[in-house]
């Protein structure tokens, strides 16, 4: 089985935090999306699998009109084997979500709505630059409610001054509207965001660990009390409601992106396009696919298995390390993960390495630690 992204490089705004790929331009909004479409016939041939998900990410992908969603969905049904019940996901904004938009896409072969709620406080909304506000968080989500079952909304935590009585209303909130799925990340300072610049001349204060650590605890805690599974670090999901499309992404599974800046993999190679729409449009117009692509060594296939299954509820497999990477790799994992084992960071059982309930939000420094750079 295999997946197909399509990137919609449009924002009605910046996002303070964001570092994706997006214009806040939609005059050639027309162009792109027929770029899209063809960029899907020029790779028609690059997937030899039938297609499991579609997902529309960006960006913000609600900002396409139900014609052109359809039109994309479409494209790739006449070029792909599609499986009987694909999971079709579109990542949408509050504000693009009224009551006539949300029927109109319960109309569509969508069948998943991911929702960019991440606070349903008004001063986090206005920190972010969010192109939504409060109201329009809980309005969407009453309209959603009606017409989607499989719903995710995104939850931003350790923001700076959200007290943990604010966030605890947030994931109150989210659970009062009986959401099957939830993401939720920890606000990020990325390089060249509008939040990085703030921080750096005093604007803003700077991101707190210690706050992020413990709204992280009040999520894990909250959420297992309401019978969410912790399946991947930033997401929580009931039974059945599990993301197939991210758990793909996990599990290494292969996956077409298409648009500018999107990335593929054939779980041998990855390949990104060019993060500028203008060049994108028009070397795909000349049908020459605007991408750059990186052969995996063995090392980078095991440091990124290592990252991607840590994170995981189903953790990182010792025979599957042994049978596609050797016992070299296996005695080496061994090694550097004692001191976390001891640490009752890691643990081992049934031949699975799993992060611990103490060492979960550590997971990535600890994933790190576990890299292989050299193997001697």
């Amino acid at each position: 089985m295999a997946g197909i992204y399509i990137h919609i490089p449009f924002c009605k705004q910046a996002c303070h935090y964001c570092d994706f790929h997006f214009s806040t331009s939609l005059k050639k909004k027309t162009e792109l999306v027929n770029a899209l479409a063809k960029e899907i016939v020029l790779r028609k041939n690059e997937v030899d699998e039938t297609v499991e998900t579609i997902y529309f990410g960006g960006g913000t992908p609600s900002l396409l009109s139900v014609n052109e969603l359809q039109f994309l969905i479409d494209s790739v049904y006449d070029n792909f084997e599609v499986v009987d019940a694909p999971e079709i996901t579109l990542e949408a904004n509050p504000d693009d979500l009224d009551k006539e938009q949300v029927l109109k896409i319960s109309q569509t072969p969508v069948n998943r709505l991911s929702i960019g709620i991440q606070s349903f406080f008004e001063e986090d909304l206005q920190l972010m630059n969010r192109a939504h506000n409060a109201k329009e968080a809980l309005h969407c989500l009453e309209e959603a409610t009606r017409h989607f079952d499989n719903i995710s909304i995104d939850l931003i935590y350790g923001i700076q001054h959200m007290s943990s009585k604010r966030w605890f209303k947030n994931i109150e909130t989210a659970l009062a509207f009986n959401i099957p799925h939830i993401s939720s990340y920890a606000l990020t300072v990325e390089p060249k965001t509008a939040l990085a610049k703030f921080i750096e001349k005093g604007v803003v204060d700077p991101v707190d660990d210690a706050l992020a650590q413990e709204h992280f605890n009040i999520l894990v805690s909250e959420l297992g009390k309401n019978d969410f599974i912790h399946y991947e670090l930033s997401n929580f999901g009931k039974e059945g409601f599990f993301s197939r499309n991210n758990s793909a992404y996990w599990l290494g599974k292969k996956y077409l992106g298409i648009g500018p800046s999107a990335h593929s993999y054939d779980g041998k190679t990855r390949s990104w396009n060019i993060a500028n729409n203008t060049r994108y449009m028009k070397s795909i117009e000349q049908e020459s696919l605007p991408r750059e692509t990186e052969t995996l060594s063995a090392k980078d296939r095991y440091n990124e298995y290592i990252m991607t299954g840590l994170r995981t509820i189903w953790g990182v497999s010792l025979d599957k390390i042994e049978s596609d990477f050797g016992c070299a790799y296996t005695d080496k994992l061994l090694t550097s993960a004692q001191k976390f084992i001891d640490q009752d960071f890691l643990s081992i059982s049934t031949k699975t390495l799993k992060t611990t309930p103490k060492g979960k939000f550590l997971t990535d420094g600890i994933a790190s630690d576990l890299f292989i750079l050299n193997l001697e």
